[in-house]
């Protein structure tokens, strides 16, 4: 049964329902890679799009080139005529890129069963995957923002607090604001513990004269494919 399950539909030629059906699967599984994606994430239409028909693209050049070596060095070098100008694009989007094509490979060699399994279980483990939310280093560091009075000697008035509520800090911007009245302090720190951030806020106030003071996740650029 498992044997049947996993074996090819056709051997050396293919009629055109082998063909419809072929890609009737791989635009269902290309549907489902697309669905996945797009869980619990934010993906263009544009991408979406792409992973939906890129299994029957490439199941289609696949069985083109089946067998003839003239026809599969011309695809070849059509596509190495293909300049890809995109920013690259985060590990969700090129592990989808790359099971989309590998089920287009099992589709244009017949593997229906195979590709069906392979695109079931790997996109169950990505929507698994998206409710684990890991720990980082990076989810502490946060962007600080103080403003302090002129007479404020604002090098070392911090110190004390920034040790007893962060890991490290380090000053990365000063600027005058309000006729040269108040300061604007720039910081790059990572916190201790993101609980800790109201009173570390209201330790802060105490030594700025309850001032303005922000605490801001850094601004990362958007990254598309």
């Amino acid at each position: 049964m498992l044997n049947n399950l996993f074996s090819a539909i056709y051997t050396d030629t293919f009629t055109i329902q082998t063909y419809l059906i072929c890609t009737a699967v791989s635009l269902v599984l290309g549907g489902l890679i697309a669905f996945t994606a797009n869980f619990r994430a934010k993906q263009s239409k544009s991408f979406l799009l792409a992973l939906f028909l890129i299994p029957a693209i490439v199941q289609t050049v696949i069985m083109l080139v089946n067998g003839s070596v003239g026809t599969g060095v011309a695809v070849m070098g059509a596509f190495s005529l293909v300049r890809f100008r995109s920013v690259a694009g985060s590990a969700k989007e090129i592990v989808s890129i790359f099971l989309a094509m590998a089920t287009g490979l099992a589709t244009a060699m017949g593997y229906i069963g195979l590709a069906i399994v392979i695109v079931s279980i790997l996109c169950i483990a990505m929507i698994i995957a998206s409710f684990i939310r890991l720990k980082e280093k990076d989810d502490l560091v946060r962007e600080l923002k103080i403003t302090v009075p002129e007479d404020l000697n604002y090098a070392h008035s911090f110190d004390d607090v920034f040790e007893k509520y962060t890991k490290t800090y380090k000053l990365q911007n000063v600027k005058t604001t309000n006729m040269g009245s108040l300061y604007k302090l720039s910081y790059n720190i990572e916190l201790k513990s993101e609980d800790d951030i109201q009173d570390f806020i209201n330790d802060l106030r105490c030594r700025n004269g309850n001032l303005e003071i922000s605490v801001m996740i850094p601004a990362v650029p958007e990254v598309t494919l």
